[in-house]
């Protein structure tokens, strides 16, 4: 286990309770945790197994996988070393921290080179998921479009309200809450969320065998009319409040396939951008025939953040099994079986 934060820590839970893995070590980037029962850190009780910081350690015990989801503003300049490091150690790699991975053939040519050259040295494999970038915006909309005679369109909406998402660099520096209007979050450069959706895009492309002319972006926002605390801390009144963007695939000259998020501090705020009967919605809205819609909701409008977090989380535990099996690579979902959680009936 690599990192013990929201995912990492639930990661911790979820392997532990599962006869078929086993936890053989957790690595921590805060020295206090240094030393620390893993169960404890997760929230729980002593498993019998400290925490450290000692890499070398971890990566001599040769574990069959590592579960990676480290997180900081340094992103890939840290993660993309440690995976080579991991492959090129013959470890399989399962990631929540890489969004962009989760479609490796649109990740960043050189830093993919680097990766597949490390697997292949290593004979291991990495994958990449979550439930957005991740199952919202590949098997859950491809899934459906198993059912269309032709598409004109297909977007995938996530409505969410991140008033109790704690992060606050993801929050203030990327998505720009609480930032005066003049901020130039990281969303709203050019190219940032092609960066980050424009894996799922291509990947939906790909899978439906249609040529991109080219992905495009929008950012907007809305400023909250009030003061608002919130997990990662104050939105004063007439900062940033709700953030709405679309990632973009172009196809013939229309806009195709879009990935849009539409997120809020509190719901009152834009209330003239979409909505869904509940916050925490996932929706694919395909125009083609026949006309479909579907919505995904996770937990209950008091829990979907940290049940969301959980579905995340999943999405790479349960993958485990199949990425060990896998030849060796970068792979997508594209490339694996279903990841079903095995034996998770009969559990609490």
């Amino acid at each position: 286990m690599w990192g013990t934060g929201g995912i990492g820590s639930r990661a911790i839970g979820a392997i532990t309770q599962r006869p078929d893995l086993e936890l053989v070590g957790v690595w921590v980037h805060s020295p206090e945790k240094v030393g620390v029962d893993a169960g404890v850190l997760a929230g729980g009780a002593p498993i019998g197994l400290a925490a450290t910081n000692d890499a070398d350690a971890l990566i001599a015990l040769a574990p069959d996988c590592i579960c990676y989801t480290a997180s900081g503003p340094s992103l890939d300049a840290v993660a993309v070393p440690d995976y080579v490091r991991f492959l090129e150690a013959g470890i399989n790699v399962v990631t929540v921290t890489t969004a962009a991975l989760v479609y490796p053939p649109a990740y960043h040519p050189t830093n993919r080179q680097r990766l597949e050259v490390a697997a292949e040295r290593g004979g291991a494999t990495l994958y990449a998921s979550g439930i957005e970038p991740g199952f919202a915006g590949d098997q859950f909309v491809l899934g459906l479009m198993t059912m269309s005679k032709t598409v004109r369109s297909v977007r995938v909406q996530e409505i969410f309200c991140y008033w109790d998402y704690p992060v606050e660099f993801v929050m203030r520096e990327v998505f720009g809450f609480g930032q005066p209007v003049e901020h130039v979050p990281l969303m709203a450069l050019n190219g940032a969320q092609g960066g980050t959706w424009g894996a799922p895009v291509r990947m939906i492309a790909d899978a439906m065998g249609v040529e991109l002319d080219e992905i495009r972006e929008t950012y907007e926002r809305a400023l909250t009319p009030r003061r608002l605390e919130v997990a990662c801390g104050v939105i004063e009144a007439g900062t940033v409040g709700a953030v709405r963007f679309e990632t973009i695939g172009v196809v013939d000259g229309r806009d195709a396939i879009v990935i849009e998020h539409v997120n809020r501090m509190a719901l009152d705020i834009a209330a003239e951008w979409p909505t869904a009967r509940r916050d925490g919605t996932y929706r694919v809205v395909v125009d083609g025939e026949p006309e479909m819609q579907c919505e995904l909701t996770v937990g209950t409008p008091d829990t979907f953040s940290s049940e969301g977090m959980l579905a995340t989380t999943m999405r790479i535990v349960n993958a485990i099994p199949a990425v060990c099996d896998a030849p060796p690579g970068l792979v997508s979902s594209l490339d694996l079986p279903l990841t079903l959680p095995r034996q998770a009936f009969g559990r609490p």
